[in-house]
Formats: structure tokens, sequence, C-alpha cells
């Protein structure tokens, strides 16, 4: 009885919220039940984001505590919503790519550019940071510019990363640093029932995980 009033009550929230929440991200691809209500990303996510415009470009859903900035230079995959999480600072001046399945800790800053140190009211040109597919970032991190960081990757919470972290690892520290190798990554997608069709630039990553 319980599952069924459960079931009953997901469908109603889709009904009622989750039809405005897919209008107004695009870019959201998540689950389609039992990850976040719908009601809960319309109060805290799109009143603050889309009525009061508070990172109001983002076509994802982003904390109103979080900042996201050159959202447009920012590439992103399904399963990752850059800036969803409490007090995230995303700077992607110079081009940030998230692959899929990435997860960001609160209080995580991602910084693509710094000011040159001559001049500080002009900001650095150099590569974009990259981050790969199946990649936790744990709480309180600060990613530099031109990182990357490969797939299947997690970084410890509190860790500097200013050097590229390979894939299939575990890295902590200041400077952020491999400890060890990562087993595979198993969670099947393919399993999983999303909130809109997923483009198909994605199916690969999504029918990989059952492979």
């Amino acid at each position: 009885m319980n599952s069924i009033k459960k079931n009953l009550i997901n469908k109603l929230d889709f009904f009622i919220f989750g039809w405005i929440i897919n209008l107004a991200y695009p870019l959201y691809f998540r689950p389609k039940y039992n990850y976040t209500t719908y009601r809960k990303l319309f109060f805290y996510y799109f009143i603050p984001q889309k009525i009061l415009r508070i990172n109001g470009s983002v076509k994802w859903p982003v904390h109103f505590t979080s900042t996201v900035t050159g959202a447009h230079n920012i590439k992103k995959g399904i399963i990752c919503d850059p800036g969803d999480n409490l007090g995230n600072y995303i700077q992607a001046n110079n081009g940030i790519s998230f692959g899929s399945n990435v997860e960001l800790g609160p209080g995580t800053k991602i910084i693509s550019s710094n000011h040159e140190l001559e001049n500080f009211s002009k900001q650095k040109k150099c590569d974009s940071i990259i981050i790969g597919d199946n990649v936790w970032i744990g709480a309180n991190c600060v990613i530099l510019p031109e990182v990357q960081i490969g797939s299947n990757v997690v970084i410890g919470a509190g860790s500097i990363v200013s050097k590229n972290i390979p894939s299939n690892s575990i890295a902590v520290g200041n400077p952020c640093k491999v400890i060890k190798h990562k087993e595979p990554y198993t969670e099947d997608f393919s399993k999983l029932k999303l909130n809109k069709r997923i483009p198909k630039e994605y199916l690969d990553f999504i029918n990989q995980s059952n492979s």
C-alpha cells in the first residue's frame, strides 16, 4: 500500500511540477522519479533562478546559494547539473567541459581563469577545464585552470586540484594527488527512466554501463 501511495505521489508531483521543470531547463536530464521532487525543484530552483533571475541564464537547475558565470562556455552531459548543490562557485570564462554523471559536493569551486599578475583587471587566456564521466568531486574542493580530470574518478573533500588527475583513480589533498586505483563504475544507467528523451549523443554513455 505504501509503494502504491508513493508511486501516486510521484506521478502527481510530475504532473503538477514536472512539465514546468522540463520546459524551463532544456539541459536537465535526471531519473524521472526518486531523484528529487519536482516541487522542490520548483520552489528552491525555478523561482529563484527563473523568476528572481539568480543564475537566470543557466539552462539547468542551479541552487540559489551557488553562482555560475560564463554558462555559455560550459558543455555538459546528462545526469550532471553544475551548481545544483549548496555554495558552488563555477567560473567558466575559459570554458569547462563536464562529462555525464558528474556530481559536485557543497562548497566546491571550479575556476577556469586567473587574473594576469601584471594587471589584475585582465584575465589570462588558457585551455578549458575538462572533467570526464562518472566523477564525484567532494565538498569544498577547488579545481584550478587548465586541469583535466579523467573518467571514473573520486576527488576527496577539501582537495585543491592544480594538476591533471588520470582516469580510474581516487585522489585527495593539497595539492591533490592520486592515492589509489579506483575500480570500474558499475551503475547501470540503461535501467533508468529519465525525465525526458535522451539526445542521441548520450546513448553510448547510457548503453556502455550495461556492457
